[in-house]
């Protein structure tokens, strides 16, 4: 049995799929025949998996996957197309949708890993780069901007993210050139975390994934808010949280796990008390 068929189905059958186990949360776009293309009723559903993973206290690591050959090539350009004079209106609507979903996976407790096969394209999908806290891809893996390339301007937080991960001057060439970018200079530049041969991508993200569940869920959930907190913030002013945050962390059992474990010379058992 794969570790895939093991898993439990919480929401199937659309155009996005979560599965559930060993503390790990898959959220899968599933629009494989659409290059997994975001359209209103993906965003829905992909804001129905990230509440339902947010009430979910047993998640503890998050997978962000697309279905088939691509992660996800940004907006679904026939759609768009389609809607005519009513484009700006529908855009609008939109964009709410997908800033509700990026915002909802920077704000999960659990850290979100992004699993890039293909291609990650468009706002949609070199946004999802943009917000997940780790992101392993193919070594045929290629990323673009986008957006001017179809006369309009990069969203999904991709203008606030990507000038953090890779510095402004390489941003801007991205989302004005919008070339292409391979997987081995993505990594070089800051864009993912990791490369990794196609082959070996599956088993790399679930081994990372089982590392970060395996972690003191409120410790990682306190350092994943202080260093997004941070990016906007200048040092001085990331101080005072982080103090607060360390002192109340040094009360909980997982803490108290923690050190002991460092005494002892094993591995410690983590329980989110």
């Amino acid at each position: 049995m794969t570790t895939e068929d093991a898993r439990e189905m919480i929401i199937g059958d659309g155009p996005v799929l979560l599965t559930y186990g060993e503390g790990i949360a898959n959220i899968q776009l599933n629009r494989p025949e659409s290059a997994n293309g975001f359209n209103i009723d993906l965003m829905k559903a992909l804001q129905e998996a990230i509440m339902t993973v947010h009430g979910d206290k047993r998640v503890r690591a998050v997978i962000l996957s697309g279905n088939g050959k691509i992660f996800c090539a940004g907006g679904d350009v026939k759609e768009f197309l389609s809607k005519g004079e009513e484009l700006p209106n529908f855009l609008r609507m939109a964009t709410a949708y997908l800033q509700i979903c990026v915002s909802g996976l920077v704000n999960l407790e659990a850290p979100v890993i992004a699993k890039v096969q293909g291609f990650a394209t468009g706002g949609a999908g070199l946004g999802l780069i943009g917000i997940a806290d780790l992101v392993i891809c193919g070594d045929s893996a290629k990323f673009m901007a986008g957006g001017t390339r179809v006369g309009m301007a990069p969203d999904a937080g991709a203008t606030a993210t990507l000038t953090k991960m890779v510095g402004f001057r390489r941003a801007m060439d991205l989302v004005l050139t919008n070339r292409f970018v391979e997987a081995q200079e993505a990594e070089r530049i800051g864009l993912v975390t990791r490369t990794v041969p196609d082959e070996d991508l599956d088993a790399e993200v679930w081994k990372m994934a089982r590392m970060i569940a395996a972690g003191a869920p409120r410790a990682q959930a306190a350092t994943k808010r202080l260093m997004w907190n941070g990016m906007g913030r200048g040092f001085e002013a990331s101080l005072p949280d982080e103090a607060r945050e360390v002192s109340a962390l040094s009360g909980t059992k997982d803490s108290l796990e923690g050190l002991q474990a460092v005494i002892e010379r094993r591995a410690p058992v983590f329980t989110g008390e």
